[in-house]
């Protein structure tokens, strides 16, 4: 009995159960295997096995942008898009990427190197294979997604590419230019980036709630994600609970834990529902979300050192 000789929900459960370099090889035995090796279905489980962690939904959202515009540059109103050059540590060929904003505040979506060879070349890019083209540029590091990486007390938005030779990614960032701002980064210290980012203050945020806030040091660099806890206003009475009127507040208290408890930058007095706040001329406060979950509290506190609640302080890099 051949394997095309198995009922088809057998087959579609051996061709599940293959890796990357397995399927690659099985869709070389026939044409039937290798329109089953290149479905979309296969790949995209992979995708999600591998990279789930790292690449979300605003990464695919960038990819399919290449997929139907690998052409031509185009500009639709003050969104920019245009084919590009981007030097990196080993000054490779840059290709088609996405920007949004207008001149001189364009932020780079993704970056795919040569997107003609990646899109148009051996594969045959269709709807049948997009997942496998997907996986493929992940792999050998040729798609630059959009990601969120830890570095030291905060988390900063990036562009990352893998590095199959190591098993760890590279991250660029635009300050003042575009720049390498990390390698060998580990896959724990990347994490998906969101579409879009809330720039509310909650009104349902209450002391003892932890949180992630936006800051930068000024206008020209991009916002990086800070941890903090919701505190008390100095006024209230922590203890008796029934007296707390803190979360009905219009002044949203959001203490800094990683700074000493006498330091000027420990909490920050912000307006509930308001964005692009100036706290003292010490930066620019934006967008706040709740953690809601567990292991992103979790995640937060492995960051600091092990004594870090008796107040000493901590070094903390700022842009």
């Amino acid at each position: 009995m051949s394997l095309l000789s198995l009922p088809e929900s057998i087959l579609d459960c051996i061709l599940k159960r293959l890796s990357a370099i397995q399927l690659i090889t099985t869709s070389q035995v026939c044409t039937n295997l290798r329109v089953r090796c290149r479905s979309d279905d296969l790949w995209e489980n992979l995708i999600k096995k591998k990279w789930g962690k790292v690449f979300g939904d605003a990464a695919h959202k960038e990819w399919l942008w290449h997929v139907t515009n690998s052409k031509e540059q185009v500009i639709r109103g003050n969104t920019f898009y245009y084919q590009m050059e981007i030097i990196g540590n080993g000054g490779e060929n840059g290709s088609l990427g996405t920007f949004s904003g207008s001149w001189p505040m364009l932020c780079l979506g993704s970056y795919l190197i040569d997107s003609k060879s990646v899109l148009n070349g051996p594969l045959l890019l269709t709807n049948s294979s997009m997942m496998m083209a997907l996986y493929i540029s992940l792999e050998n590091g040729k798609f630059w997604f959009p990601a969120q990486v830890y570095r030291g007390l905060m988390v900063s938005s990036a562009l990352v590419s893998y590095d199959s030779k190591t098993d760890t990614f590279r991250a660029r960032q635009q300050i003042g230019g575009w720049r390498i701002i990390g390698n060998m980064i580990n896959w724990d210290k990347v994490r998906v980036a969101a579409i879009e980012t809330s720039q509310q203050f909650s009104d349902c945020l209450r002391p003892g709630d932890h949180v992630e806030i936006q800051w930068k040091a000024s206008t020209e660099v991009p916002y990086d994600w800070w941890y903090a806890v919701i505190g008390h206003m100095d006024s209230c009475d922590e203890e008796d609970q029934n007296c707390c009127a803190c979360q009905h507040s219009e002044t949203l208290i959001v203490e800094f834990k990683q700074y000493h408890v006498e330091s000027g930058m420990r909490k920050a007095k912000l307006r509930r529902n308001n964005i692009q706040q100036c706290e003292n001329q010490c930066g620019i406060y934006g967008g706040i979300r709740k953690l809601e979950r567990a292991e992103e509290i979790h995640k937060w506190k492995q960051l600091f050192p092990p004594d870090y609640n008796l107040q000493t302080p901590i070094p903390v890099y700022f842009p």
